[in-house]
This record gives structure tokens, C-alpha cells and sequence, in this order.
């Protein structure tokens, strides 16, 4: 008598468990099915074609800036040429996408420079950079970042990847110090947006 009574027990409670539970819909668990399979570090392959349809031969920099530039790999060669060696591309998962022995290109540092951030006195600081890819793929810094910490002297704007020149796009910006550097590397390089923190 005793075991019935505790099985019964048992099954009235896992019964009100079930009904006080939060019931999921069908498409419940497509919508997480489909998260799983896009929230991950994979990028679609793009034939040769359509990632010719992404390259930029100039990278635009504009916004907060009081002089606007259009950069190519000629006009990057004519600034400070900076020599990257043993640079990996590591994915948020930890997995190496690309390994370059010497890399060339020019401080993300230097480029603002050149272009000027439009600040109000030494202490108006309230910018955020963003580098935007043609599809549409964007990396942030602060003023900061770039201005006030060892991520400045570490951010390039790469024209050449171990002797050749860059394959996904003619220029791309990378941050060598980011832990995992791959949310950070931007291919086909569009433009360096400047804009103040409203």
C-alpha cells in the first residue's frame, strides 16, 4: 500500500511539474535550431567571382574627420610601412583560420591621423572608429583604443600577406592584441568611419 501511495505521490508531482512548466511551441525549436546553426564562426564560401564583386581598390575615410581621405595600396605604401611577422587569424571557437609569417601595411593610427579627428580641445576624446567591409561586415574601436592603449600599436591596415598581395579584398584591417583576432579582421575593407559618441 505503501509503494502505491508513493508511486501516486510521484506521479502528481511530476504531473503539476509539467503543467506549471513553460510549454514550447513548435517553432520554438526551429528558432533554436536555427540560431544554432547561424551562431556559429562559419562564414559562406564565396566563389572567385563573387568575392571580386566585394573588393574595393579604395578605402574611404570619412565622418568626424576634418580631412576626408580615399586611400589605395599606392598612397598606403607612402606613409609609415609597418612589418607584421607571425600574425594568426583565430576564430571565436579557438580555431586558427589563417596563419601569415609577415604581413605589411600601415597603423590604423597613423591613417586618423592624417584624416584629423574633428575634436573640440584635447579633452574632447568621445569618438568610435568603425571599419566596414563591402559586405556590410563592421569592427569597432574607441578613441581610446587607438589613442590611449596598446591597441593602437596594433591595429593595421594590411596591403600584403606574405609577399603577395591580400586575397579577400585589396586591403583589410586587423587587431594583432585582440585575444581572438578573427571578430576584428575585416576583408574587403570599405571604409574607417569617425563618428562622436551622442
Amino acid at each position: 500500500m505503501k509503494t502505491k501511495n508513493f508511486i501516486l505521490v510521484l506521479l502528481i508531482a511530476f504531473s503539476s511539474i509539467m503543467c506549471n512548466s513553460p510549454k514550447k511551441e513548435k517553432g520554438d525549436t526551429k528558432s533554436a535550431e536555427k540560431v544554432s546553426k547561424t551562431d556559429n564562426d562559419k562564414h559562406p564560401v564565396l566563389t572567385p567571382t563573387d568575392s571580386l564583386k566585394l573588393v574595393n581598390h579604395q578605402i574611404e575615410v570619412k565622418g568626424d574627420v576634418e580631412f576626408p581621405l580615399q586611400l589605395s595600396i599606392d598612397s598606403l605604401k607612402k606613409m609609415k610601412v609597418v612589418t607584421i611577422d607571425n600574425f594568426k587569424v583565430v576564430c571565436q571557437s579557438g580555431e586558427i583560420k589563417k596563419a601569415d609569417k609577415v604581413c605589411k601595411g600601415v597603423l590604423l593610427k597613423d591613417i586618423l591621423e592624417k584624416a584629423k579627428i574633428r575634436q573640440n580641445g584635447h579633452k574632447d576624446r568621445n569618438f568610435y572608429i568603425v571599419a566596414r567591409a563591402s559586405d556590410d561586415y563592421k569592427a569597432t574601436f574607441s578613441w581610446a583604443e587607438i589613442f590611449n592603449n596598446p591597441t593602437g600599436e596594433n591595429t593595421y591596415v594590411l596591403f600584403e600577406e606574405n609577399g603577395k598581395p591580400v586575397k579577400s579584398g585589396e586591403m583589410i584591417l586587423i587587431c594583432k592584441n585582440d585575444i581572438k583576432t578573427g571578430p576584428r579582421h575585416v576583408y574587403w575593407l570599405k571604409s574607417i568611419e569617425v563618428y562622436k559618441v551622442k
